[in-house]
């Protein structure tokens, strides 16, 4: 099987650092200026911490499938269950919250933007990461930046 990895473009790469920079900064400055007890910032800081770490880790293991990579059933079900989980608690904790209307959705729209972000930054980094190792290898011709635009992967060959 083939798999074409396409080098992300600069534009996509600025766009996802900016949707997680931009969603996670909203997002906590809205805690820090909350009117919430401490307790309840702190759950909704470890909500977004937790649902970062399972949106990279789902998206980790998505494309780990999809490149042939060995991965458990277990863990895959954890990672769908942990970003659910995520979002139900986050939004069980709104609707229970004493905030304006318009401050529930901002936590939602920042959490949901942070989350988005968090995987096409992990996603861009892989991709860089593959083509640098394999555009270094003696083995792929040496494209310049400009020449190349995808690389075939053989996943036979792993």
């Amino acid at each position: 099987m083939n798999q074409y990895i396409n080098k992300p473009t600069s534009a996509f790469i600025a766009a996802s650092w900016v949707a997680l920079i931009a969603g996670a900064a909203a997002y906590i400055i809205g805690l820090f200026n909350a009117p919430m007890l401490l307790n309840e910032k702190g759950y909704y800081l470890i909500l977004i911490l937790y649902g970062l770490f399972a949106a990279v880790s789902l998206q980790k293991i998505v494309r780990d499938k999809l490149e042939g990579i060995q991965v458990t059933t277990i863990y895959f079900g954890l990672c769908w269950a942990s970003i659910i989980i995520c979002i139900a608690l986050l939004a069980i904790g709104l609707w229970n919250a004493s905030l304006a209307l318009s401050e529930k959705g901002f936590y939602i729209m920042a959490f949901l933007l942070s989350l988005f972000g968090a995987v096409a930054v992990q996603k861009n980094i892989r991709d860089l990461d593959y083509l640098r190792s394999h555009l270094q290898s003696p083995s792929v011709p040496n494209y310049t930046n400009t020449e190349f635009q995808h690389i075939e992967h053989d996943e036979e060959k792993k």
